[in-house]
């Protein structure tokens, strides 16, 4: 009886210990108290207390203010360590938005791993502090974004006409000068969302005309209409995150909306990216990825070793600089896009969300870059893939003087059924002036126009048994012996057949295909004898027998 007395004692005095502990570090030894006891104010010391902000619109409640005392509601002028540092300045208020809706992490814990993410149970880790701006994607959208050359061009255009010289933009420019040029203008960070006098240039140019001297005459010149155009592009795209619509410029011209859809529009061969930047990582695999197990290096990698990666992946890998890596981790860590309130809806998102507005500029350019060249490459000469089919030149002269304009949009409309290549006349897909536009840029990249062909009729000389024998040994190796495709693209394709006309595929046999294994066949080559317009006419015979039976 006594032992149990003694145990039950102990037992008690155990748990007396325990939680005298746990109210000894609740309450004495939390890192966020240590931190608020540093905290000052010009009124004296903060008081000591678990802080938080609550926006019941969005229903959030984050604890983040008990360490970044300076970021919470009134207590913005506290000083003390770094991580009493104040916000910077952005249109968003902290103190009533809260941090995680931005940054991620976990908005009800007050330990620092937990509160940023880095537990393994939690699903949405904070965004690496470099790409912290990725967080406005969780709301905004940046309508009409160019690709990555338009983007430089437009912002070239900015820095080399001197606008910073009067106006701000993400807290550069906008200050008087020493030699007295310049002058405190409006802050431009934001006119994709609040908009800006689109009469601006000619109040300008008067008010240059009148000046007599200062920095009206000294900073200010006439501006030619293409400089107009690019400073237009450059200021719809200003949200007030600074390397936001970069990345997605880069992303635009890496071809990933061909395979993959944000925001409803895209291709379906792919997993939707919309969410791309919530992703859990305790749901990944890291298996291949070397370094730390965190959603970046896996996004890293993944750009990098797609197949070895994930198991399977049919996704090309990017050969792209460091920097444009970085980029491309920022624009994906931006793809979180959540529902909130419409009172909280910025107007880039209404406008995308309720008109139809498009998240990517119509030019052709950026369409091709975006919709294109993930499998044509960016000039259009096609690449190969290890492990995969050749992605076929879409740019090569021998093509484009053969085919007109009406093949290329009937192509780019029904896609290839069967084959990666999907028809963009579809929800989800490219508008039909859209689709004009990408055909009018390839012929510019490419410097070729389609020469005259004669009208394609419904039959030609030649037998088609004769053709089966011929293609068989001349075609079959790269076209497949029923035309399904193999090194070479795949013939026995009823959208292919439905527009490709008998004077197309004539001339394309005879001629053959530069810059490819395609030979022409009027010219004889050591392996084979040449083959006269009757026996080209014979294969185009056979070609035209699978019409009405396989796809």
């Amino acid at each position: 009886m006594k032992k149990n007395k003694y145990l039950l004692l102990a037992s008690s005095l155990g748990v007396f210990v325990l939680l005298a502990v746990a109210a000894v570090q609740e309450n004495f030894l939390k890192d966020w108290r240590k931190i608020q006891a540093t905290a000052k104010t010009e009124e004296g010391p903060v008081a000591v207390q678990l802080r938080q902000v609550i926006n019941r619109g969005l229903n959030l409640s984050d604890r983040c203010t008990s360490c970044h005392v300076s970021m919470g509601p009134g207590e913005q002028n506290a000083a003390g360590p770094g991580v009493l540092t104040a916000h910077k300045p952005v249109v968003h208020d902290p103190a009533e938005y809260g941090c995680t809706v931005c940054h991620g992490g976990q908005g009800h814990a007050t330990e620092k791993d937990d509160a940023h993410g880095d537990v393994h149970f939690w699903p949405e880790p904070m965004i690496p502090v470099r790409l912290s701006y990725a967080g406005c994607g969780t709301c905004h959208i940046a309508l009409n974004a160019p690709g990555r050359d338009g983007f430089r061009r437009a912002r070239g255009a900015y820095e080399r006409l001197d606008c910073a010289a009067c106006h701000s933009m993400d807290g550069r420019g906008g200050l008087l000068r020493p030699d007295g040029g310049g002058m405190e203008g409006g802050d431009l960070s934001r006119t994709g969302i609040s908009g800006y006098d689109r009469e601006w240039y000619g109040k300008h140019l008067r008010q240059s005309q009148q000046a007599a001297r200062g920095p009206w005459k000294t900073s200010f010149a006439p501006i030619t209409q293409a400089d107009l155009e690019l400073l237009a592009t450059f200021l719809d795209t200003r949200v007030g995150a600074p390397k936001l619509v970069e990345a997605k410029s880069v992303f635009l011209s890496s071809g990933c909306l061909g395979c993959h859809k944000t925001g409803a529009i895209g291709g379906d061969d792919g997993p939707e990216l919309s969410l791309a930047g919530l992703k859990d990582p305790a749901l990944m695999d890291f298996t291949h990825v070397p370094g730390k197990e965190s959603v970046e290096n896996w996004f890293t990698e993944h750009f990098r070793s797609p197949s070895g990666t994930v198991t399977g992946s049919l996704m090309p890998a990017l050969h792209v600089p460091p920097e444009e890596m970085e980029l491309l981790n920022f624009y994906l860590f931006s793809l979180r896009r959540r529902d909130v309130p419409v009172s909280f809806a910025p107007k880039d998102r209404v406008r995308a969300l309720q008109f139809g507005e498009r998240e990517f500029a119509t030019d052709g350019a950026t369409i091709y870059g975006a919709f294109c060249s993930g499998c044509h490459g960016a000039d259009g000469k096609g690449f190969r893939s290890p492990g995969m089919p050749a992605f076929p030149s879409i740019s090569n002269p021998d093509l484009l003087e053969l085919v007109s304009d009406e093949f290329l949009i009937e192509t780019i409309r029904k896609g290839r059924p069967g084959r990666r290549m999907p028809g963009w006349d579809r929800d989800g897909g490219l508008r039909q002036p859209e689709i004009l536009a990408v055909v009018g840029y390839l012929r510019q990249m490419s410097g070729v126009q389609a020469r005259p062909q004669p009208a394609p009729t419904q039959a030609l000389p030649g037998a088609s048994a004769a053709g089966s024998r011929i293609y068989a040994s001349a075609c079959a190796g790269c076209h497949g012996p029923k035309g399904e495709g193999a090194a070479g693209p795949s013939l026995n394709n009823k959208v292919f057949l439905s527009i490709a006309t008998n004077a197309f595929l004539m001339e394309t046999i005879g001629r053959g295909r530069r810059g490819t294994t395609m030979e022409g066949f009027r010219t004889p080559s050591p392996a084979r004898q040449a083959l006269s317009d009757n026996e080209i006419a014979s294969v185009v015979s056979f070609i035209r027998s699978w019409e009405g039976s396989k796809p």
